[in-house]
């Protein structure tokens, strides 16, 4: 008989069809099947899920519940909503999802070293000005968060010859790359970036981490890229250096609440491009190959894939 492992997510129209037979395909040794469609005994069997922001209660089903693989890298709402804390998780950890992470920002930063949203501006009012271009060496990019995605996005950025430097929270080394860390460090790393780039995850210390002070401390008129995580910024405050001209542009992928509201700000500002979370999205093809190699050491060796710290948040 096929393990018996559920799906559970909070999917909608085609997605949902979509995804499961994109799992099925990939294991065809199990038996993947939704949520609504086991009896209670056969909840009872479960040992593993697969979850796509799954709603808590539907997991409680699971009395045997070892872990779940999420089919997302982002695994800050599995953290604090996961019931029982001897459940697992483990997050994609896709080669595939670092990437599409490094094209988008190279494309955005790109998009922010040649002045496109002057140019844009400009064209609305019908104006025919030029401005000088400095080269991509002159140009420093600083990444938050030099994981794997961290990591990945700053190669990218070096090999087309961006000035790139990183922080994260505790020491890291990387070969050819100036890195700083702790609080000390941010302040110097934000004292020298035109772009700054968020790829951090989402923890106790660094929500709110870009707030009224880190905004203060940037150069006058440097940009800001974030693909991480809406509550890492404070809106708030990024707003009031918008509108000081402290920031010069904004391109914002993640929110606090998406989708954002019509009446957030954000939306308006002039000096802000929103972006509907699309910075990396899930390949269905290779996600689904490695949930279903995960999956399958799981069910013939008992050995999971590398699980996150709640505690951490990571």
């Amino acid at each position: 008989m096929k393990p018996i492992v559920p799906f559970v997510h909070n999917l909608t129209g085609p997605l949902v069809a979509e995804w499961t037979q994109a799992l099925q395909r990939a294991a065809p040794t199990l038996d993947i099947r939704a949520f609504g469609a086991l009896s209670e005994a056969e909840r009872e069997t479960v040992k593993v899920a697969i979850v796509a922001n799954p709603d808590p209660a539907n997991l409680l089903e699971f009395p045997n519940l070892a872990w779940v693989q999420s089919l997302w890298a982002g695994v800050d709402r599995l953290i604090h909503e996961m019931p029982g804390e001897n459940v697992r998780i483990a997050r994609l950890v896709d080669p595939q999802l670092a990437d599409t992470m490094a094209e988008a920002v190279l494309a955005w930063s790109l998009f922010l070293h040649r002045d496109m949203p002057r140019y844009a501006a400009q064209q609305a009012e019908k104006q025919w000005r030029q401005h000088r271009l400095p080269t991509p060496s002159e140009r420093c990019i600083g990444v938050l968060g030099l994981g794997h995605l961290g990591q990945k996005s700053l190669r990218r950025l070096q090999q087309n010859d961006f000035n790139v430097i990183g922080w994260s929270r505790s020491p890291k080394s990387i070969s050819e790359v100036t890195t700083f860390h702790g609080t000390e460090g941010l302040k110097k790393l934000t004292a020298l970036v035109d772009i700054l780039v968020v790829l951090l995850p989402l923890t106790p210390q660094t929500r709110g981490l870009l707030d009224e002070d880190l905004f203060s401390s940037l150069k006058k008129g440097a940009a800001l890229i974030n693909f991480a995580r809406g509550d890492i910024i404070d809106g708030s405050a990024l707003l009031g250096a918008l509108d000081t001209g402290k920031v010069d542009h904004a391109v914002l992928d993640v929110f606090p609440v998406e989708p954002l509201p019509g009446d957030d700000l954000f939306w308006t500002h002039p000096k802000v491009t929103v972006l509907p979370h699309i910075s990396a999205p899930t390949n269905m093809t290779t996600a689904s190959s490695i949930v279903a190699e995960n999956l399958g050491t799981f069910f013939s060796t008992g050995q999971m894939p590398e699980t996150v710290s709640r505690k951490a948040g990571y």
